[in-house]
């Protein structure tokens, strides 16, 4: 099995807009939309150190109340595998006191029969 560095440009496109879906207030309340896009297995190391089953995100995520916009650039995507992609970012964000939070952002989307699922993410504070 060949495996390709580069992920074509429909792939791209696909898992950007997941990315930013799941960033969108609307879509976090939303447990089964959420829910559709983790696999069972979904592990995520938070940018504030806490590690978050499927269950754990989606409880959580129901009941978030504020979520501050970020500005997301620096997308990058690799293939790993036939149907598996690593995805990388950057989100800049604001608090209510006008100071900036950087955090890089990874996760790791598998191929499904019913389309792109995010397996794993981690957040790291970069400032």
């Amino acid at each position: 099995m060949k495996i390709e560095p580069e992920v074509n440009q429909a792939t791209r496109a696909e898992l950007e807009r997941l990315e930013l879906l799941l960033m969108d207030p609307a879509v976090r309340r939303d447990r089964e939309r959420v829910g559709a896009l983790l696999t069972s297995d979904f592990v995520e190391f938070g940018s504030s150190g806490r590690v978050w089953t499927r269950d754990a995100m989606l409880e959580q995520l129901a009941t978030e109340t504020t979520c501050t916009p970020a500005h997301v650039d620096n997308f990058a995507f690799r293939l790993l595998g036939s149907d598996v992609v690593l995805v990388t970012y950057r989100t800049l964000r604001m608090d209510a006191s006008g100071e900036q939070s950087v955090t890089l952002r990874s996760s790791i989307w598998i191929r499904e029969s019913k389309g792109w699922r995010i397996c794993f993410h981690q957040g790291t504070r970069a400032s």
